[in-house]
């Protein structure tokens, strides 16, 4: 169970940090995979820019934590970070976006994070 515990968490973290990549250097396509495309008259690259950001040091940080503190402290925050991918469901369906985008992207993504935070308090 550790080796599975450890790979879930590698995996989602470098998730995050391929997420915030693509949200800085692909921020159109990103935005339509997100279920709530960028609207070409806006000026959403500053937002798209700040999610980038914020994906990608979630990404590191779990890394980190998993490297230099251990499975407690990355189970701690999986738990905190899985309210991302809910409001990200919420933000989804608020702005008209598609249910299964909404459900089958963001609330699975964050039932997976949960699942890691549980494998790793079981480490």
């Amino acid at each position: 169970m550790t080796v599975t515990a450890y790979t879930l968490a590698v995996v989602l973290d470098l998730f995050c940090v391929f997420l915030g990549y693509r949200f800085l250097f692909q921020p159109a396509s990103a935005a339509a995979g997100y279920g709530v495309p960028a609207r070409p008259d806006g000026d959403a690259g500053a937002y798209l820019s700040i999610k980038g950001l914020r994906d990608g040091t979630f990404g590191l940080v779990g890394l980190a934590l998993l490297a230099f503190v251990g499975a407690q402290a990355e189970a701690w925050f999986m738990v905190c970070v899985a309210l991302v991918p809910l409001g990200d469901t919420l933000i989804v369906l608020r702005n008209g976006g598609p249910k299964a985008v909404a459900f089958g992207i963001h609330f699975a993504t964050a039932v997976v994070v949960l699942i890691s935070a549980g494998l790793l308090f079981a480490v």
